[in-house]
């Protein structure tokens, strides 16, 4: 594929990407402002989708509240600027994904560098129109992070895409000079590399699917107290929609704190809080209802929860022990190792960048700390993992010291027999006549209806005559010639190897009666 049709491919992609995050956002609160608010100020319309699609890019936003609502709200004027900070991640998930297979298709295409820089640029040349024209004296963000943080959230995605991508189809350049750089690796070294990503992948996707488990069993347990939630905001049914969809744009952070409650560390929901398996102190929460599926006391029973990321750790291992290659003695402690340090440490820090993307402030005072903290997080899943793959990956295979009947062939035989010797086929020495054919039309009595124990040299005779007009007959549909015959059919054909004069039907017929006279019967005799 061409190179401009693949940069415009992707600056395509880049259109989309932005103009799909902004779209979710903007419908609603239209629907709000039409539907929801009196007198509508549409100006504000623009500046708050744009706050709420940074937001859900990691970039903080100011918020300040007029004075006419803090005196119908009696909110204390020092709580009238605060930052929100903490991130709605499914627009960034969102984002993530389609530069991620952005850039795969690019790279597949043959032009991942060309894929990756033009969708980046897009991106990045969206996202500054965006933070340029979306300022507002209620809702603000620095311009430079507004910029520079939804232009990382797309170019790092991509790059990886464009990477895998290349690596799966080739690139004939610095991702197959890393291939053939790690294939001339000791033989026991060189999947270490590979399975090292592919450890970190399977670990990341099983702990967001136990981060899930969790949300989903803390809502299940806690649905009254979720449904009084909602029936307490005395919202109609757009504003119920509003607070819907907002909930589920924090479900992917909702995940990450699940992760991390179950991995034991847990979250915080306000400074001096927390909220983990062992103990749970919480002060007064916001009212949102989702929120309501945090347990107010924890039981013994939820330290179980820590068995979940070792069992991640004991799949992954497992998957990974499938991948290596098997030997034919003892296996190398030395890879297998270095392996399992590799996928818990890379884990950990998965669990330190989830922990970083989920945690900010959710409004003024004591809610400005909210989410896991990194280090314990990251500490206590590489930890985890590193337990479960050791379980796997550490222990010996079974019959590993004895290598792998697959790929091994044993001898048990208890007698041994030296290899014969190897001797070409001598046609001539195994000569057996020419190739049985049918007998022609008009030959008379065929000869195969006789047993063969009573064929005498007059039979064998009449066989080779009637063979050789046979074999007359198709000459034209064989170009070989049949095998001259050895002594002593060659002396009844005579020295120049001629064959003899055609037999009559009378004389076959003679010759068969000689030859059973001779074994003391006539055909059709019963004795």
């Amino acid at each position: 594929m061409h190179r401009l049709l693949i940069a415009l491919l992707a600056a395509l992609d880049a259109v989309l990407a932005a103009a799909g995050g902004i779209a979710v956002v903007l419908a609603p609160l239209t629907l709000l402002w039409v539907f929801g608010v009196g007198n509508p100020d549409w100006s504000a319309l623009w500046p708050a989708s744009a706050a709420v699609w940074h937001l859900g890019h990691l970039v903080p936003v100011s918020v300040t509240l007029p004075d006419g609502y803090l005196a119908a709200t009696g909110i204390d004027p020092t709580f009238a600027t605060f930052t929100l900070s903490l991130a709605p991640l499914a627009f960034a998930a969102f984002t993530g994904l389609f530069a991620a297979r952005s850039g795969s298709r690019a790279a597949e295409a043959g032009a991942g560098l060309t894929g990756w820089l033009s969708g980046s640029l897009v991106f990045a040349a969206l996202s500054a129109g965006i933070a340029f024209t979306s300022q507002a004296s209620l809702v603000a963000s620095e311009t430079w992070l507004a910029i520079l943080l939804p232009s990382l959230i797309f170019l790092v995605p991509s790059l990886i895409g464009a990477l895998a991508g290349a690596w799966r189809v080739g690139d004939d350049g610095p991702v197959d000079a890393v291939r053939g750089w790690i294939e001339r690796m000791p033989a026991a070294w060189a999947p270490v590399p590979g399975l090292a990503l592919r450890g970190l992948a399977v670990t990341t996707l099983g702990l967001i699917g136990v981060g899930g488990l969790v949300v989903l069993a803390g809502l299940v347990a806690r649905a009254s107290q979720v449904i009084g939630l909602y029936q307490a905001s005395n919202a109609d049914g757009i504003g119920a929609t509003v607070i819907a969809l907002g909930q589920l744009f924090y479900l992917p952070t909702l995940v990450l704190w699940g992760m991390s409650f179950a991995a034991g560390p847990g979250f915080a929901l306000g400074t001096d809080t927390a909220v983990t398996p062992a103990a749970t102190q919480v002060g007064a929460l916001p009212g949102i209802p989702v929120l309501g599926a945090v347990p107010d006391s924890t039981s013994s029973w939820l330290l179980l929860l820590v068995l979940l990321p070792i069992a991640v750790g004991a799949l992954t291992g497992w998957i990974l022990r499938s991948r290596m290659p098997f030997t034919t003695g003892p296996e190398p402690l030395g890879p297998r190792l270095v392996l399992a340090v590799a996928v818990a440490a890379l884990t950990g820090g998965m669990g330190a960048l989830a922990a970083v993307v989920s945690s900010g402030s959710i409004g003024p005072g004591r809610l400005a700390d909210t989410g896991p903290q990194p280090g314990s997080l990251a500490l206590t899943l590489g930890l985890e993992v590193l337990v479960g793959l050791a379980i796997l990956l550490l222990s010996p295979r079974f019959g590993g010291d004895e290598g792998d009947v697959r790929y091994e062939e044993r001898d048990d035989r208890g007698v041994s027999f030296a290899a014969r010797e190897h001797v070409p086929f001598d046609r001539d020495e195994h000569w057996t006549g020419p190739t049985p054919t049918g007998s022609p039309v008009g030959a008379g009595i065929s000869h195969d209806v006789w047993p063969s124990s009573y064929r005498e040299p007059d039979a064998v005779a009449t066989d080779m005559t009637l063979g050789v007009r046979g074999s007359a007959s198709l000459s034209s549909a064989s170009s070989v010639p049949p095998a001259t015959p050895t002594s002593p059919e060659r002396s009844r054909t005579g020295a120049s190897g001629d064959a003899p004069d055609e037999l009559s039907d009378d004389e076959v017929r003679a010759r068969i009666r000689a030859a059973w006279s001779d074994h003391g019967g006539e055909p059709g005799d019963k004795r």
